[in-house]
């Protein structure tokens, strides 16, 4: 009998310790999830740097890496003074290099910063499975793969949402004595980061707020998280200011309908496959997470939704603002909210990752023509480099350039160098991303038999409407059209060669 009683205290020790060694090993996995889904995100995000850098990341260029301090600073006067902490970053990142892929890496390794995060707030709020899957979910997003290896802040957007949203769930965790005035400061300067990024990447707090309001007592609230918020929010409320002193900047901007949502979750996911299916996934994930907890059900559900509802109702009623990339900050929630999903199914006879496997390799097949796209070399929507190589390979000596709109300057020049054509117009740089220009361009143009103009948008708008006056002025003085040549995208770029009519010049 005693034998017997040994044998079964014996069986009992080896599978405790069994259990003791499976959750070790889970701990550990746990532990350094967050890092490997950050370094796998970033690879995914670099990888997408094969794309021609687009008209706004020319923008970004010409602001941080080709103008001193002081240039940058007189811009930011002028135009684009909300990213001037963006522009600062850039600005100093550009002295180890000015490479496509460096300019970029910051974009990426923001969105891996993103995924790690998402990995931790996914475990903190529906358990290790669903921060693992959420972070699988963000890393296969064409949308990452597009704004991960974009040379413009909306990945620091994301990035800083999910930052904020981690930080106000340990608030959550410890609200009162030393420690929780440490979080909560943490919290601010999240709230502080996030305004600095993109002035509409703000439209995620208002989530943030119902969800402390729910989860903390009223005078913690009132107390702490409010004058957290208050004081997070003074950065981007001056940004705010000169954004709005500066918001012909973007007058380009139409008005929006309310069917502008039903594209809401093509935006967020960055591809009209995945998207549809990914949003239903994460609307069952956010009704899983209210009925375990509704505070963070809140939290997931108003970051998913209310951005772009509340971006609408500013372009209803303040000024047309609404723009794909500013709901980019929504894409942590959309892939969380799917993780929650994925990681609450239990089926006790298949395996986890059976289930969950490939439900994201679903994902990511949905998402492979979007991605394909983003990596060509007009996946950017600019093919600067093409239409750089249309120049060289019909180039002759004596050649002339004249650029449609003078901005595209700086992206030729980024590309070509010195090895362009003769810039007969050039008289120097201007205060914003314009150039100075010679207003005489027929008696720039004297002595040259062939002229290179180039210009955004399709052919039809500079050689049969008038939307660009500098090709009617070339052909006022006296060039006729010899060929053309349009980028696959819209607007794209058209380069066109003009030589001048037999017995003139």
């Amino acid at each position: 009998m005693a034998t017997g009683e040994a044998v079964l205290a014996s069986g009992r020790s080896v599978g405790e310790g069994d259990r003791l060694g499976r959750t070790a090993r889970r701990a550990g996995w746990t532990r350094w999830m967050p890092l490997i889904a950050g370094l796998v995100t970033t690879c995914v995000a670099i990888s997408g740097t094969t794309a021609s850098l687009s008209a706004d990341e020319v923008a970004t260029y010409g602001a941080a890496v080709a103008r001193p301090l002081s240039g940058l600073w007189e811009l930011v006067q002028r135009i684009d003074g909300h990213f001037l902490p963006y522009y600062l970053l850039i600005h100093v990142w550009s002295w180890l290099g000015e490479a496509e892929w460096w300019l970029r890496l910051p974009s990426a390794l923001a969105a891996g910063v993103a995924a790690g995060f998402l990995a931790d707030l996914g475990r903190r709020l529906a358990g290790p499975r669903a921060g693992t899957i959420a972070a699988a979910l963000f890393a296969v997003l064409p949308s990452v793969s597009y704004h991960g290896a974009n040379a413009r802040p909306y990945a620091f957007a994301a990035a800083a949402a999910v930052v904020s949203a981690w930080a106000l769930h340990r608030v959550a965790e410890a609200p009162t004595g030393s420690a929780g005035w440490k979080r909560v400061c943490w919290y601010a300067a999240s709230v502080a980061f996030l305004g600095c990024t993109h002035l509409f990447s703000v439209l995620v707090l208002p989530a943030q707020l119902l969800a402390a309001l729910l989860v903390l007592p009223a005078r913690t609230f009132l107390t702490r998280i409010v004058p957290a918020t208050a004081a997070g929010c003074v950065p981007p409320a001056v940004l705010a200011l000169v954004g709005w002193s500066e918001r012909h900047a973007i007058s380009w901007i139409q008005p929006h309908g309310p069917d502008v949502l039903l594209k809401f979750p093509k935006h967020a996911a960055g591809s009209d496959l995945a998207g549809p299916p990914l949003f239903a996934l994460a609307l069952v994930g956010v009704v899983i997470l209210l009925r375990r907890s509704l505070p963070w059900g809140v939290l997931a559900g108003g970051w998913l939704v209310l951005p772009p509802v509340l971006l609408l109702v500013i372009d209803a009623l303040v000024t047309p603002a609404y723009v794909d990339r500013y709901v980019f900050v929504t894409a942590p929630a959309l892939a969380l909210a799917g993780g929650v999903a994925l990681g609450s199914v239990r089926l006790a006879p298949v395996p986890f990752a059976l289930v969950c496997v490939p439900a994201v390799l679903v994902a990511a097949i949905l998402g492979l023509p979007a991605q394909a796209d983003y990596r060509q070399r007009n996946g950017h929507y600019d093919d600067f480099p093409g239409a750089l190589a249309v120049i060289r390979a019909r180039e002759r000596p004596g050649d002339a350039i004249v650029y449609g709109q003078s901005r595209l300057r700086t992206g030729f020049v980024y590309y070509g160098r010195d090895n362009l054509p003769k810039d007969v117009l050039l008289k120097g740089p201007g205060p914003a991303f314009e150039y100075v220009e010679r207003s005489d361009l027929a008696e720039a143009l004297a002595g040259y038999r062939r002229v290179w103009v180039i210009w955004r948008g399709t052919k039809q708008a500079g050689l049969t409407d008038t939307k660009i006056p500098k090709v009617a002025a070339v052909r006022a003085a006296g060039y006729r059209l010899s060929t053309a040549w349009h980028s696959a995208e819209l607007p794209g770029l058209t380069v066109a060669l003009f030589q001048r009519t037999r017995g003139k010049g």
